[in-house]
């Protein structure tokens, strides 16, 4: 057992007594509160519990938290302004009604978010790319490639 220090959504959290090797998906939800990454195959290969690490988009089950000190790690809690003000790819996804289930929808949104911060204006095919490390269950495709197209013409960069 270990002590790590993690900065998550800009603020260091220092978790006490956690086994190096746990993944970092764990230790945000289970010893940071942070819920809104989610669990889903566990192997990397869904993209529901993507996480942005130093702007990058990052599979969260499949990385150890004794990897991840000294890194900025943003969860879809971190992406909102300090006022509340969602995101404009959140804003894009209410504006296209894209969650039905919604499990993908935080791994979609980070993925998105990442994106537009190194693609500001990605064309139609960019997008298709971009995105498809994320599966959605509910095969939502067409609304969540319209929410991306709609960020970027808000601006969605952040």
């Amino acid at each position: 057992m270990a002590s790590v220090t993690l900065n998550v959504n800009g603020v260091d959290h220092t978790i006490d007594d956690i086994d190096p090797s746990t993944p970092l998906l764990w230790a945000l939800r289970d010893h940071l509160g942070l819920v809104g990454t989610k669990f889903s195959c566990g192997k990397g290969e869904c993209g529901s519990c993507t996480v942005l690490v130093g702007g990058a988009p990052l599979t969260s089950c499949l990385v150890s938290v004794d990897l991840m000190e000294g890194e900025e790690i943003t969860t879809i809690e971190g992406i909102a302004g300090k006022d509340g003000t969602l995101h404009p790819v959140q804003e894009a996804w209410i504006e296209h009604d894209v969650p039905q289930c919604g499990y993908c929808q935080a791994g979609q949104i980070m993925t998105a978010v990442a994106l537009l911060n190194n693609n500001p204006k990605p064309s139609e095919e960019e997008i298709k790319v971009g995105m498809s490390d994320v599966l959605c269950r509910c095969g939502t495709y067409k609304r969540i490639f319209e929410a991306v197209q709609t960020a970027a013409k808000k601006g969605g960069a952040s």
